[in-house]
């Protein structure tokens, strides 16, 4: 049945699943969904992801959805195949879980917060509201200042090789490096380098291309 991604390659999220099926050199079937008319709200969307967001996968008989879970799964399952997202030793594997863990609750929030104000609403013709982007910007420098120190010390956030735990940050980094939030990162030399090779890498080149169709 091969796999198929129901999402919109505009979508952060969806990017996450896309980044980790190039670097895993898989074929899979990308079904779009319109999120401008509200598809991902429809009944039928609804029995794939009972949140109604993208994106959803299916590979086979199963069927997920939440992005990182799906780039777990797909690292996981397929670990054998393309660059390795995990690790097998399971200390090595316990910091490129920690590093997930911290993209997820303390560096996606206010990056999220960030492109919505920066990135979509002047997409979709509304106004950024700059109140919130000093607020989110100052905690967002917050978390840049650990990653700095980390990336001081190994050249990637799991360790000596590109993870998992560097591939979910790419998409919201990609948005943000767009937007006058480029300067957080440039303020830091290591944080700084790290942004520019991951976004750099063949498969998350494979992405933009999507996002440019």
């Amino acid at each position: 049945m091969g796999i198929k991604v129901h999402g919109n390659p505009f979508s952060a999220a969806t990017q996450r699943v896309l980044g980790t099926l190039a670097e895993k050199g898989l074929e899979y079937e990308l079904v779009i969904i319109d999120l401008g008319s509200g598809q991902q709200k429809t009944e039928a969307f609804l029995k794939l992801h009972p949140f109604g967001q993208v994106p959803v996968l299916e590979d086979g008989d199963l069927k997920l959805f939440e992005s990182r879970a799906i780039s777990q799964y797909l690292a996981h399952t397929y670990a054998d195949k393309g660059t390795p997202l995990i690790n097998h030793d399971p200390k090595k594997m316990a910091i490129i879980s920690v590093w997930t863990e911290v993209e997820a609750l303390r560096f996606d929030p206010e990056a999220s917060k960030l492109n919505y104000e920066l990135v979509i609403k002047p997409i979709i013709g509304q106004t950024t509201n700059e109140a919130i982007v000093e607020q989110h910007e100052g905690k967002l420098a917050e978390v840049l200042d650990v990653y700095e120190t980390r990336l001081a010390q190994s050249k990637y956030l799991g360790g000596d090789s590109f993870t998992l735990a560097d591939l979910l940050h790419t998409p919201a980094i990609n948005y943000l490096i767009g937007s006058k939030i480029k300067t957080l990162f440039d303020a830091r030399p290591h944080v700084s380098a790290w942004s520019a090779d991951i976004l750099a890498r063949p498969a998350w080149q494979k992405v933009v291309a999507l996002m440019k169709h």
